[in-house]
C-alpha cells in the first residue's frame, strides 16, 4: 500500500488518463463520420483537431462545400498540402454528417476542458517530488504527463524494487518466460501495470522517432528490423525503465547524504 499523498496523486493521473482515453475515442469517431461520406483528412494532415483541421471542420459544419475554399484554409506547415487537402476533402457531406460532427466537437472540447482540471491539481499534488519530475524528463520520449504518471505508479521509491529488472518486470515490459519439456515457448510480455504501461507506450513511441538523434532512437532503429515494431517499442519502454530506476535510485541517494529530500 503506497503512502497517502501518493494514493491521492495516482487517483488523479488514472482519471486523467481516463480522460485522456475518452478523447482519442471520440476523435475517432469523429474521423470515422468523415470517412463515412468519402472525406479523408486524416491521410494528409497528422492531426485533424489541429489549427488548420478545426478551422476546416468548423467550416464544414457550418455550410460550406467548395473544398477548394475550405483547402485554402491550411495553415503553415499544411500550405504545400493544399493539392492533396482539395482531392481529401471532397465527399458527400451533408447536414445530418454536420450534425453529428458537432456534437463529436462539442464533446471533443468538453474533454479537453475536464482534462486540464486533474491536470491543475497535479500541479499541487507533485510538487514535493519537483527534482525527479525534473530528472525523468531527461529521458527521450518523456513528456511532464509521463513523468508524473511514473511517479504516481512507482512512488518514486525504487527501494521496493531491488534491481532495474525487478522494476521492468512488475511493469510488464520484459518477456515472459514459458518453458515445457526443456524447451522455450512463447516469451509474450508479461501482465503488468497497465495505467504505468501506456504512458511508457506514449514515449516509447515519441522516442521512436528520434531515430539517430538519441539512444533511443538509434536502439529502435536497429531493433525493429529484427524484432519488428511491437517488440522493438518494448524494448524501450524497458529501457526507458532501467534508466527511471537508476535516476530515482540515485536521487534518493543524493537526497539521503545532504539531508531530508522528497523521498
Amino acid at each position: 500500500m503506497p503512502p497517502e499523498p501518493i494514493r491521492h496523486l495516482r487517483d488523479l493521473t488514472r482519471y486523467r488518463s481516463t480522460l485522456g482515453a475518452e478523447l482519442s475515442r471520440e476523435a475517432q469517431r469523429l474521423e470515422k463520420e468523415l470517412e463515412d461520406v468519402g472525406i479523408k483528412f486524416s491521410t494528409v494532415a497528422i492531426d485533424i483537431l489541429g489549427v488548420s483541421g478545426r478551422a476546416m471542420l468548423e467550416a464544414l459544419i457550418n455550410g460550406e462545400r467548395d473544398v477548394h475554399v475550405l483547402a485554402q484554409m491550411a495553415k503553415a506547415r499544411m500550405r504545400p498540402k493544399i493539392p492533396s487537402l482539395v482531392e481529401a476533402l471532397t465527399g458527400s457531406f451533408g447536414e445530418r454528417h454536420a450534425f453529428l460532427c458537432r456534437l463529436h466537437l462539442d464533446r471533443i472540447d468538453q474533454l479537453k476542458a475536464a482534462i486540464g482540471q486533474p491536470s491543475t491539481r497535479i500541479e499541487e499534488e507533485i510538487r514535493p517530488f519537483a527534482r525527479q519530475l525534473e530528472l525523468l524528463q531527461t529521458i527521450p520520449g518523456v513528456g511532464r504527463a509521463v513523468a508524473e504518471v511514473l511517479i504516481a505508479e512507482t512512488g518514486a521509491d525504487m527501494s521496493r524494487f531491488r534491481t532495474a529488472g525487478h522494476l521492468a518486470s512488475w511493469a510488464g515490459v520484459c518477456p515472459g518466460h514459458h518453458e515445457s519439456a526443456g524447451k522455450q515457448k512463447s516469451g509474450s510480455r508479461r501482465h503488468g501495470n497497465r495505467w504505468l504501461g501506456a504512458a511508457l507506450g506514449t514515449a516509447a513511441m515519441a522516442a521512436s522517432r528520434t531515430r539517430d538523434r538519441t539512444y533511443l532512437g538509434a536502439r529502435y532503429m536497429r531493433l525493429m528490423p529484427r524484432l519488428g515494431r511491437k517488440k522493438a517499442l518494448v524494448a524501450l519502454e524497458h529501457s526507458m525503465l532501467t534508466a527511471v530506476w537508476h535516476m530515482l535510485t540515485q536521487a534518493h541517494r543524493r537526497s539521503g547524504r545532504g539531508g531530508r529530500g522528497a523521498l
